[in-house]
């Protein structure tokens, strides 16, 4: 037995976010749940809808499709991916998610490992309506990748 707190959390609980476009919730956190080495959520993506493009410094992003299906744009490189499928998306790899389909879409992402800071573990390229938003690597991870 441990002594540890168990955390039981809602979609229902978590409120939307739609900044990046979808309905993106963050279910399991170090702010929720007490995550020390990642999080957890999922989004809903309405036909027609999409994620902004944007990647992450830190973090390796595993996704995993529950309802619906979407193309997965890597590095402008579109993947399809249905139910019952999932991918990695490396660290530092540009993605965009979009459902194509005439159906809700739901996929199931966690993060990991954790940034030093929320600020830099998420970093747009573009808005949610597609436009390009200047940006520039944090340091630490300009530095991994050269």
């Amino acid at each position: 037995m441990t002594d540890q707190q168990v955390n039981i959390i809602s979609i229902g609980d978590v409120a939307p976010n739609r900044r990046r476009g979808g309905d993106i919730r963050a279910v399991l956190t170090p702010t929720s749940a007490g995550a020390t080495s990642g999080f957890m959520g999922v989004a809903i993506v309405q036909p027609g809808e999409r994620i902004a493009e944007h990647y992450h410094p830190y973090s390796e992003e595993f996704v995993y499709v529950t309802e619906g299906a979407l193309e997965v744009d890597l590095n402008g490189a579109p993947h399809a991916l249905t139910v019952g499928q999932g991918m990695l998306i490396p660290q530092d790899m540009c993605h965009r998610f979009r459902n194509v389909g005439d159906v809700e879409a739901r996929l199931v992402f966690h993060l990991g490992p954790l940034a030093p800071r929320p600020e830099l573990g998420h970093v747009d390229t573009e808005d949610a309506a597609g436009n390009a938003i200047p940006h520039e690597r944090p340091a630490a991870a300009a530095e991994a990748v050269s």
